[in-house]
């Protein structure tokens, strides 16, 4: 029997600072910032949800990877055997500490690097593993917009899943994207190509890199902003982040975050650009009136839930509940994701079970089609 030696990374800083409404956590200072405002970091946990499917193949599997949260711990927590091949010199690990371990890995023949991050994180590994070994990306950051990430968690395990059992994968070149976090903390998105990478390419897990632009059709994106702008009395309506959420608040006339969450009521913006702890004191102080959460569609990808919109957590989510969850999108965007289900990833799989099944997603005026969506795979 042979030994698949897996190389793992983990970023254990990545999207720390999504759940706070601080876009990311690269630059100085930003983790410790978002620490500071009660966020926790979750790269771990998502890391641990690709392991997890491994767990039956235990014993065809070595894990090569950095010590303590860079993965050592993790894995060492589920039962794998563990090479630590990189000692981080400090506690708060950097870019650099990724970069080390990926320049250890290349001496030790791993089959496939599985790492744990966002696009700042593929971009380091990509600078520096360039075509030597596959990769495959665990999505935990708040900035996703490369084809190197399994759509969710558990489909980057899946894949590892059929590369240890032999299964037939094809390796294909994905594109490494990233964008300016400075930028986007001000709603501005400045993607551009970094380099490509190879992948595993099954095509039911590995996401497509994530579509730009505004939607074209002016007038369809009207009929939904006038659709929602119908429904809006006395509940407080929060607003998710997306071009076509942006769209029904300039048909408000009212400041938009365009990759933030915020609140309106009786059609005025009430906040913007909110945090998850402060969403959750809005929730509690108005339980008389009611909540509805409008939320869009990651172009491409089809994620409603865990991209881009970590505020909206899964207390959060519980406390609006499902019926009032209104997802808008036009036809054409359903149509781009090929018959592909909606992704609901919000990090808790009770949550996720609850919200797959069919939704209504309102594509005009009194106009809604039923459309799937799918749990974390």
């Amino acid at each position: 029997m042979s030994i698949f030696k897996l190389g793992l990374i983990i970023n254990p800083i990545a999207g720390i600072g999504g759940s706070v409404a601080l876009k990311g956590s690269d630059g100085e200072g930003i983790a410790e910032k978002a620490r500071l405002l009660g966020a926790q970091a979750k790269a771990n946990d998502r890391a641990k949800l690709a392991l997890e499917i491994l767990l039956p193949y235990q014993n065809r599997i070595e894990i090569y990877t950095a010590s303590g949260s860079m993965g050592a711990e993790t894995a060492r927590s589920l039962g794998f055997k563990v090479n630590v091949i990189y000692q981080s010199p400090s506690v708060e690990t950097s870019a650099q500490d990724t970069e080390n371990t990926v320049l250890a890995l290349l001496d030790q023949n791993i089959d496939l690097l599985l790492f744990a991050g966002g696009d700042g994180t593929a971009r380091n590994v990509c600078q520096m593993v360039g075509e030597k070994f596959p990769v495959l990306g665990v999505p935990a950051g708040c900035k996703i917009h490369s084809g190197v990430y399994a759509v969710t968690p558990k489909a980057a395990g899946r894949v590892v899943e059929l590369m240890v059992t032999n299964q037939l994968v094809t390796l294909t070149e994905a594109d490494v994207m990233d964008i300016d976090e400075s930028l986007f903390r001000q709603g501005i998105v400045k993607a551009k190509r970094f380099g490509e990478m190879k992948v595993p390419s099954e095509l039911r897990y590995i996401q497509a890199v994530k579509s730009g632009g505004k939607e074209s059709d002016e007038l369809v994106l009207q009929d939904i902003a006038a659709d929602v702008i119908n429904q809006m009395e006395d509940e407080l309506f929060i607003i998710g982040s997306g071009s076509t959420t942006a769209f029904l608040m300039e048909e408000l006339a009212l400041e938009n975050t365009l990759l933030g969450v915020d609140i309106v009521q009786h059609q005025s913006l009430i906040a913007s650009d909110i945090t998850e702890p402060q969403l959750w004191q809005y929730l509690e102080d108005n339980t008389e009136n009611g909540v509805k959460l409008v939320i869009t569609l990651i172009g491409g990808q089809g994620h409603i839930f865990g991209r881009g919109n970590q505020q909206l957590s899964p207390r959060v989510i519980k406390a609006i509940g499902k019926e009032n969850i209104i997802i808008i999108a036009t036809k054409s965007k359903l149509s781009a994701l090929q018959s592909r289900p909606l992704i609901a990833d919000t990090g808790d799989s009770e949550l996720d079970q609850m919200l797959s099944g069919f939704m209504t997603v309102t594509t005009g005026y009194n106009d809604q089609v039923l459309y799937p969506v799918a749990s974390p795979q």
